[in-house]
């Protein structure tokens, strides 16, 4: 009789042990934000939203108008305010240093880097950039009423190599001029001190090089994914960026 009991037992702990093992494992954050860059807007993330929407994410993409860093930030803590429960926050070329600052907020569970900056705390993206090389073939304009265009006739080559022609002269066309403080302006915390982050880095990069992205994902202790691809790895590679924030949403600690 005992031995049967033992039998018995063992074959229960062995279905339950195949039926876990079957069970899809479920992503731990639901909420996908989504913030921007310069020069852009929000419409460059379709490609990756859809992916996320199909596979049952709740995603929102920040407004942010680029106008300054303090403004930006606003409006994506009152974005990331309405979410309900944890978010994976997700930040493209100069929306990096806004969910840098703004990653700060209780909800946010991970934060994911897409050629991006990620600065520390006390420094700017124009501090950042003047400690690296200059770049003589930059397009970016001398300022205009306190606002910073980028050179239409340069736009394509620097900023979205990867895309037909048609779609970058569109983009071109149709830029958001970048407000002097959203560079000038220093950060007061830096959320990858204290949460975990993904970094993508977009090896043909021209606007922010490869190995500067390579240097701040290091310093923020990232998890790295490299893609052969412009600075829009995100419109030009939307799954497998999909992909990156899909696994930060399983893999962040909550």
């Amino acid at each position: 009789m005992q031995q049967r009991m033992k039998h018995l037992l063992f074959g229960s702990l062995t279905m339950l042990l195949l039926t876990l093992s079957v069970q899809p494992l479920r992503a731990q954050v639901k909420n996908i934000v989504l913030v921007h860059g310069a020069w852009a807007d929000g419409s460059g993330w379709e490609g990756v939203y859809r992916i996320l929407i199909k596979k049952g994410y709740h995603v929102t993409i920040v407004p942010n108008p680029n106008t300054s860093l303090a403004e930006d930030v606003q409006i994506t803590r009152l974005v990331l305010a309405s979410q309900t429960g944890p978010v994976i926050l997700v930040g493209h070329s100069y929306g990096g240093a806004i969910i840098t600052e703004a990653g700060d907020t209780s909800n946010v569970a991970g934060l994911v880097y897409v050629a991006a900056f990620a600065p520390d705390k006390g420094e700017s993206l124009l501090k950042m950039q003047q400690a690296g090389p200059p770049n003589p073939e930059s397009g970016i304009l001398p300022p205009q009423s306190g606002f910073i265009w980028y050179d239409k006739a340069k736009f394509h080559k620097d900023f979205c190599a990867d895309l037909p022609e048609t779609k970058a002269a569109f983009m071109a066309d149709s830029q958001v001029p970048v407000g002097i403080p959203a560079f000038t302006t220093e950060l007061t915390t830096a959320a990858w001190h204290s949460k975990p982050s993904w970094y993508i880095v977009a090896k043909s990069d021209r606007m922010i090089p490869p190995d500067a992205e390579r240097g701040m994902a290091k310093r923020a202790q990232s998890t790295v994914t490299e893609i052969e691809a412009s600075h829009v790895v995100f419109i030009s590679h939307a799954e497998e960026v999909a992909a990156i924030i899909e696994k930060a949403a399983y893999g962040v600690n909550k």
